[in-house]
């Protein structure tokens, strides 16, 4: 894996080990904490890139302990991570100086990036699911573990509804949280990305709709076959234009928010303000949002809830991805 820029490389990522994708070792790993608290259940989470046999042994102390073989470590997550990915090399979990994008980069910049990125897995999964439907037409050949033909459409119809809602409410939060925010320093600044996210909702909301029509249609038809091959155009379709408009938005819009030198708390009330308008993905569908993500990108992202969410609302999150 190495340090290539894999932010930047999206075939790469898909290559790369996803989020529970979990690497097996012969290595005793043991980890000693208090399974209510978010250091805990952090470290839980990235012991989990890792090893299959992660051995967690509940205690009361609030500062997690980490063994490999007959190495034990304690303190900072920045040391406990360090130690990890040099006892444990695959998948790295510590993030390339070159990869950060410097210490003055606002914490929304990085958050915005790392949701395009897990955005653009999952829309990349679903177009490779539905060529694979075009592909089958429909015949009793795909994997017994989805159920017949219609039972895998509508696993397929869920998966959709879900990466729709994280997408309608990464829109949101742009529009009322980041957008209005460069327009005090410059009015008319995003108009062109908003204009992008009014055409683009239709767009989403009849794939939605198509998929509807496809679960109700008999899978041996002809009908059948031409709606799949229509949805799978139209999904790559918008893979596309979202990675185009993804790739503006990170070149041209999310970069000005440099030039308002916010300071550090203020940057914190403004990702808090993100993370609440995002409330579906960092709820329910929040073990599906951070299985888009490389081990180390998802680390990144966990960081950046826990530096303005309040541990008893971080907890609860972490528990949910770990379960």
């Amino acid at each position: 894996m190495g340090n290539c820029n894999c932010f930047t490389n999206s075939k790469q990522a898909m290559a790369e080990i996803a989020p529970y994708d979990l690497i097996k070792s012969t290595t005793a790993v043991h980890l000693y904490g208090d399974p209510a608290t978010s250091s805990t259940l952090y470290i839980h989470f990235a012991l989990l890139y890792k090893t299959r046999a992660l051995q967690f042994t509940p205690t009361n102390d609030p500062q997690p302990v980490v063994q490999i073989g007959s190495e034990t470590i304690s303190g900072t997550r920045e040391m406990m991570f360090r130690f990890i990915d040099v006892k444990l090399p695959q998948p790295p979990l510590v993030v390339p100086v070159e990869e950060e994008g410097g210490e003055t980069a606002a914490l929304v910049v990085k958050m915005a990036a790392l949701q395009h990125r897990s955005v653009v897995w999952h829309l990349e999964r679903m177009v490779r699911w539905s060529e694979d439907l075009v592909t089958r037409g429909g015949r009793r050949n795909g994997d017994p573990a989805m159920g017949s033909e219609r039972m895998e459409v509508k696993k397929f119809q869920k998966s959709y509804t879900q990466l729709l809602e994280v997408m309608v409410e990464h829109a949101q939060m742009e529009e009322r949280v980041v957008f209005p925010l460069l327009e005090t320093a410059e009015r008319g600044l995003c108009k062109a990305a908003n204009e992008e996210h009014g055409r683009d909702l239709p767009i989403m909301n009849g794939i939605k709709e198509d998929i509807k029509s496809i679960v109700v249609l008999d899978t041996g038809s002809h009908d059948y076959r031409e709606a799949l091959r229509n949805l799978s155009s139209r999904l790559r379709s918008l893979l596309e234009h979202s990675k185009e408009h993804f790739q503006e938005e990170e070149r041209d819009v999310l970069p000005l928010m440099e030039a308002m030198e916010l300071s550090k708390e203020q940057q914190l009330r403004v990702l808090e303000q993100c993370f609440d308008v995002m409330q579906g993905t960092h709820s329910h569908l929040f073990s599906s949002f951070i299985h888009g993500l490389l081990p180390r990108e998802a680390m990144q992202y966990l960081d950046l809830i826990i530096s303005c969410k309040e541990e008893k609302l971080v907890a609860p999150m972490l528990l949910r991805i770990i379960q």
